[in-house]
């Protein structure tokens, strides 16, 4: 696994709750919410529209804060956690007046590094995140394919032990999505992040989880937690196994099952 010194690499919730006001109401957006992402692990989370996974999302990666409950961080309570972990949200948020090479290196000058040497680490990655020959290409030229490899590329190289990636493959078409599972469990593979997924797609969560959590509708809290002993690395042709075919089956009966 790549190791940042000063980047966390396990992710806990323990007994979150978040609650807004909208339209002079108060609105439970979080039930109370536990989870673990140990390190180097991939954990997918899954549940309905409006149960609350961005805000979770939003809360671990501090820019927003429970109404209570404890988020730690290897193992510890942490009350500043913005640029902790890394975040890729759905949409890729380009910059259209940057090349591929300069948004991908944004994250590292904002964090105030060297930018020379983000560039030179940007360039060798290149290849990995299929982006070779693409550098100087601005993003409305690019497929929507590469502009979530950019965008994971971005996260990527802010340096984080820990992603947090919100439906990142969501948006595009059912081709394009599964050649950019592949290709995310290869990269993970490599550089073993830990990595909390959020996604609807039941297929999705088993073919690319070591462990699932279910959330319920608002307010969300976890109702399952599906362990996925697949075999790494995982091919396309244990979509049609059984044991693929049973863990997709608990995952849908918790779905449809308040």
């Amino acid at each position: 696994m790549s190791s940042y010194p000063d980047s966390v690499s396990e992710i806990e919730l323990s007994n979150v709750h978040k609650a807004f006001r909208l339209d002079g109401r108060l609105v439970t957006a979080l039930g109370g919410v536990n989870l673990t992402a140990r390190s180097g692990e991939f954990v997918v989370l899954i549940g309905p529209s409006g149960c609350g996974k961005s805000t979770l999302l939003n809360i671990i990666c501090g820019l927003m804060e429970p109404d209570s409950g404890e988020v730690l961080l290897d193992g510890r309570p942490v009350q500043n956690r913005t640029g902790l972990l890394g975040y890729m949200l759905q949409k890729d948020l380009l910059l259209p007046w940057r090349k591929v090479l300069d948004n991908v290196i944004l994250g590292p000058e904002i964090s105030g590094l060297d930018r020379k040497a983000a560039r030179q680490e940007a360039e060798r990655l290149m290849p990995h995140f299929g982006l070779e020959g693409f550098e100087h290409s601005y993003p409305a030229t690019l497929s929507g394919g590469m502009r979530q490899r950019t965008a994971l590329l971005r996260t990527f190289l802010c340096r984080r032990n820990a992603m947090l990636l919100d439906e990142p493959f969501g948006a595009l078409d059912a081709l394009t999505r599964r050649g950019l599972q592949e290709w995310l469990l290869d990269v993970w593979s490599q550089f073993r992040q830990t990595i909390l997924f959020v996604t609807h797609d039941v297929d999705e969560a088993v073919y690319l989880a070591d462990r699932v959590y279910v959330m319920t509708s608002r307010p969300g809290r976890i109702k399952l937690e599906l362990n996925v002993p697949l075999p790494r690395p995982r091919s396309r042709d244990m979509i049609t196994s059984t044991g693929f075919a049973d863990l997709k089956k608990q995952l849908l009966v918790s779905l449809e099952t308040e």
